[in-house]
């Protein structure tokens, strides 16, 4: 079975060997660097991950992803590129489930803060498993909007989010673009949105990353 996670994995760090350590990315102010410091802290460093979704914690996790930051950049590429065998987050077998969002997502963090990016053409088996996170993500960011919330990828499926109501919108785009909407990268995706105006206006405002 093809493992898109470590193949998404071994492209982001061949890009971000390419583009070096100071290259924008989409999280912010965050360089290439800082995003490599980000992915290492949250395999090897899981005492120190809190902070990356509790804010009480944040202080230190952003301590802890200074120090690593702080090594030389090609030593961040190499630990990135080969994940330690004793990590969770690491386990072949839960490669899929619990990287292979993180890792499209970061990769096309690099890819979309180049100029002339254009949306890759990945094989229809990669976007199936993409789609499987898209499910998962659908049901979690969006639970909150009173509105009934289609999430149609053509040729791969849907999925009903949205805490109901009258109001309806239909979000479609191939996975990749969907996930990338649902994670908070709505300027960038290229998912189109189709329902009343203001329920739209708030989609794409909406707080969707973590």
């Amino acid at each position: 079975m093809t493992r898109y996670a470590f193949a998404e994995r071994l492209t982001l760090v061949s890009l971000m060997e390419e583009v070096g350590p100071d290259a924008p990315t989409l999280c912010g102010t965050w360089t290439t660097r800082d995003l490599a410091a980000h992915l290492l802290l949250r395999e090897r460093r899981v005492d120190a991950g809190a902070g990356i979704v509790i804010k009480r914690f944040a202080d230190r996790t952003a301590r802890v992803q200074a120090e690593i930051a702080g090594k030389p950049y090609g030593q961040l590429l190499r630990d990135l590129r080969n994940p330690p065998w004793w990590s969770l987050l690491a386990n072949p077998m839960l490669d899929e489930a619990v990287n292979l969002a993180e890792m499209f997502i970061h990769h096309e963090d690099v890819r979309r803060a180049r100029p002339g990016w254009e949306p890759r053409d990945l094989p229809s088996t990669h976007q199936r498993a993409l789609f499987t996170q898209v499910r998962r993500r659908s049901r979690l960011v969006l639970r909150k909007f009173k509105a009934v919330i289609h999430v149609e990828a053509p040729g791969f499926g849907a999925v009903r989010g949205g805490a109901g109501g009258e109001q309806t919108v239909r979000i479609t785009g191939t996975p990749g673009e969907l996930l990338l909407f649902l994670f908070g990268r709505q300027a960038q995706s290229q998912a189109v949105l189709d329902g009343p105006a203001e329920l739209v206006e708030r989609l794409h405002r909406a707080r969707l990353g973590i």
